[in-house]
C-alpha cells in the first residue's frame, strides 16, 4: 500500500509546481509595465535655429529676407540730352569715384547750346553797360524815358536768355566759368553721380541714347541693409530697436548682426506681408544686392 501512495504523491507535487513559471513571467511583465509608466516623459528635442546655429525653442519664428540698398546708395546714370557714345572704358563691376568720367557723348545740339550761352553772355555785357548809361542819362534828364525803358527791356531779356542757357549747361554738368575761359567743348562728359561699383552697363561706342534712357547703374555697398518679410501675426514680436541675427546664402558658417530700424506701415494685399528693414552692423565685402538671408530676433 505504501508503494502505491508514493507515486501518486510525486505526481501531485509535479502538477502543483508546473504553473509557477508563467506566473513568474507575468509578474515580470507587470513590473516592467509599471517601470515604464513611472519613467518621466521625454523632453521635446530642441531645434537648431537656421539663422544662428544656436538652439532655440521649436516655435521661435524665423524670417526670410533679401539684401537691399537704400535709395541714396544706388544711382541710375541717365542723360538730360540725347546723343551717341563716342568713347567709354567702363567695365561691369569696376569701382568708380564720384565725378569720374564714365563716357563721352557727342551731339550737335550740345555745341549749339554752348554757342547760345556764349552769345547771350557777350550781348548781356553790352546791354548791361548800355542800360546803366541810359539809367544815368534818364536821371539827369538827358535822355527820354522811352529810350531808357527800351534799354532796360533788352537788358533783362538777354539776361533771362543767358541764365536759361547756363541752367541747361549746369544740368549737363558743364561749368560756365570754364566755358568762358576755354571756349566750346566738343563732347559732353558723362560723370559718376556717386562712388560705387558699375552695374547693368549698357553703353558701347556708337550706341545712341535718348533723354532719360539708362546707361548704367552705380551701387554703393558700404551701407547695405536687410529687408525681411514678416506677416501680420509677427507684428507683436517686431519692434524698432530689436537686435537681429541672420545668415546669408553663399556665405557659410558666418552669422551677421543688425538692428531693426523700421517696420513697414503697409500690408501687401497679395500675400499679406510686411517689410521690415534692418541696419547691418559690420558690412561684408561679399554682400551683394539681392542675396537671400534667413534671420531671427535675438532675444536676451
Amino acid at each position: 500500500m505504501k508503494k502505491i501512495l508514493l507515486p501518486i504523491a510525486a505526481l501531485l507535487c509535479a502538477c502543483s509546481s508546473a504553473p509557477t513559471a508563467p506566473a513568474s513571467t507575468a509578474a515580470s511583465e507587470a513590473a516592467a509595465t509599471d517601470s515604464i509608466a513611472a519613467a518621466p516623459a521625454e523632453e521635446p528635442a530642441s531645434e537648431v535655429d537656421a539663422a544662428s546655429g544656436a538652439t532655440s525653442v521649436p516655435n521661435e519664428p524665423t524670417f526670410n529676407g533679401i539684401l537691399v540698398l537704400p535709395p541714396q546708395s544706388r544711382a541710375t546714370v541717365t542723360l538730360t540730352m540725347g546723343g551717341s557714345i563716342r568713347s567709354t572704358t567702363l567695365l561691369p563691376g569696376a569701382y568708380v569715384k564720384q565725378g569720374t568720367v564714365l563716357a563721352t557723348l557727342e551731339n550737335p545740339e550740345f555745341i549749339a547750346l554752348q554757342q547760345s550761352y556764349l552769345d547771350s553772355h557777350a550781348q548781356y555785357e553790352f546791354l548791361r553797360t548800355e542800360f546803366l548809361r541810359q539809367q544815368t542819362l534818364a536821371r539827369e534828364e538827358a535822355s527820354s524815358q522811352k529810350r531808357f525803358q527800351q534799354s532796360k527791356a533788352e537788358y533783362l531779356s538777354m539776361r533771362s536768355r543767358m541764365d536759361a542757357a547756363a541752367a541747361q549747361l549746369a544740368l549737363l554738368g558743364v561749368d560756365t566759368t570754364r566755358l568762358l575761359a576755354g571756349g566750346i567743348i566738343p563732347y559732353l562728359d558723362i560723370k559718376a553721380p556717386i562712388s560705387g561699383y558699375a552695374a547693368d552697363v549698357k553703353m558701347n561706342i556708337g550706341r545712341h541714347f535718348d533723354v532719360g534712357e539708362p546707361l548704367c547703374e552705380i551701387v554703393n555697398k558700404s551701407d547695405m541693409m536687410l529687408r525681411l518679410t514678416a506677416y501680420e501675426k509677427d507684428l507683436a514680436n517686431l519692434r524698432a530697436g530689436d537686435r537681429v541675427e541672420f545668415r546669408v546664402n553663399g556665405i557659410e558658417g558666418e552669422t551677421f548682426h543688425g538692428v531693426i530700424t523700421m517696420v513697414g506701415q503697409q500690408v501687401n494685399n497679395e500675400n499679406r506681408s510686411i517689410d521690415v528693414y534692418v541696419r547691418i552692423e559690420g558690412q561684408n565685402p561679399q554682400f551683394r544686392p539681392g542675396m537671400y538671408a534667413m534671420a531671427r530676433i535675438a532675444r536676451k
